[in-house]
């Protein structure tokens, strides 16, 4: 028997992102969810340090990290697995789904080299599907809404949420990214809530609710049902979604949305080089009816 999946969290503070690597006892192999790139939006500085952390720490341990999985493409942070991929030898897995979100936002960037297909990631995972970090047994959990594409990876009594939940007394995620679905969300959140209540949960971000006074990114099927402030103690669908419509309606876009999500749909690739040697970002521009030349 592997036993129970080695967990060790990595919080960004400047992205509010937990990274996790996680490792089987028996085989010491490992993988990594959700890793962070390090980008200074003001410099367009790219620098690898919260990947050394996770990679010195593995190191340390002995692991051999086979897996770079992503819970979706996310919007906050730029995605570090091509660097992992890069120094271990891993495989990129995220959801099949993916290439619904790259659909979406090819036109949008104007991105014409971009595959649609999901082909640059290494695995494409189904709901339901299961695979093996060592002796341990993953299942890949479909759970759409804050994007299309958002899977979660239960690992025994362990479950890596993504971007679905937050911390009990935060709550959920946003669903106002094109392809969100509050209804989708809410569903997806009432089949984690449909484990054992003492299964694990752990979170991809914390924003430190008010009145807490540290950080935290780790709860229980238990504590979601009875607390978390948009969906415990019963909240019906319809009560979820006004709730998630009237509370999006107030949200800034992320600083990092632009380009994370031209970078993470590529599997973490930056687009190809100018002729110059240069990699761009785009920043798409809409004039409001007063500012129109």
């Amino acid at each position: 028997m592997a036993g129970r999946a080695i967990v060790e969290g990595f919080f960004d503070p400047a992205t509010n992102t937990i990274s996790y690597l996680v490792a089987c006892p028996a085989t010491k192999q490992a993988a990594v969810i959700d890793p962070v790139l390090d980008y200074d939006p003001k410099s367009g500085e790219v620098d690898g340090s919260s990947v050394d952390a996770v990679l010195a720490a593995a190191g340390r341990h002995g692991y051999e990290i086979v897996w770079a999985l992503e819970t979706h493409a996310h919007a906050d942070h730029l995605s570090g697995a091509p660097l992992i991929k890069a120094r271990t030898g891993a495989r990129i897995g995220i959801g099949e789904h993916i290439k619904d979100v790259q659909r979406i936002f090819r036109p949008i960037f104007n991105m014409t080299d971009l595959k649609t297909d999901g082909s640059d990631f290494d695995q494409l995972f189904a709901d339901g599907e299961r695979f093996a970090v060592g002796d341990l047994d993953v299942e890949v959990m479909y759970t759409p809404g804050h994007t299309p594409a958002d899977i979660s990876y239960r690992i025994g009594d362990t479950v890596f949420v993504g971007d679905t939940l937050f911390m009990p007394d935060y709550g959920t995620a946003r669903t106002d990214f094109p392809g969100g679905d509050a209804r989708q969300l809410y569903r997806s959140i009432q089949r984690l809530l449909a484990l054992p209540p003492e299964t694990r949960l752990f979170m991809c971000h914390d924003y430190k609710a008010p009145g807490r006074d540290a950080y935290a990114w780790e709860t229980t099927v238990a504590a979601e049902r009875a607390g978390n402030v948009h969906v415990g103690a019963g909240k019906s669908e319809d009560e979820f979604v006004a709730m998630r419509k009237e509370r999006d309606a107030t949200l800034a876009a992320p600083l990092l949305l632009l380009p994370s999500i031209q970078v993470n749909i590529r599997a973490g690739a930056f687009p190809p080089a100018e002729d110059n040697g240069v990699r761009y970002l785009r920043i798409p521009v809409r004039f409001k009816a007063n500012a129109a030349a």
